[in-house]
């Protein structure tokens, strides 16, 4: 409610956004994951095959140690501006909830690119 009457924050924006790139890895979505990184699209092939292995792994390691991940929400935290950088940058803080009934609080750093939230 009191985000309807104050309109959205960036904050809101990028943590939304990382929270439905981390739903793409929950549904074992690597490529559009990883598609959700900043500057993926100008990186060699080479080096976005060894992203793709390093995400595929990354999703295998959370299916053999947690069960695989269930939920992703926003933390109440939600997110939080870098005023420092002259670049857009908002630190967003997600819940990743696994499939052992255990949870993460994580960090996933947003920047915004062409009115795109993306991680960095």
């Amino acid at each position: 409610m009191l985000l309807a009457c104050s309109g959205v924050t960036r904050e809101w924006e990028a943590a939304t956004a990382a929270q439905k790139y981390y739903e793409l890895l929950s549904k074992g979505d690597a490529v559009r994951f990883m598609e959700g990184k900043a500057g993926v699209d100008s990186l060699p092939a080479d080096y976005c095959e060894q992203l793709l292995k390093a995400v595929e792994q990354y999703q295998s390691e959370i299916q053999q140690n947690h069960g695989g991940l269930r939920e992703v929400r926003i933390s109440d935290n939600g997110g939080q501006a870098d005023t420092l950088q002259n670049h857009p940058y908002v630190k967003a803080f997600l819940i990743l909830c696994y499939g052992d009934s255990t949870e993460e609080e994580v960090v996933v750093p947003m920047i915004e690119e062409h009115g795109t939230w993306r991680m960095k």
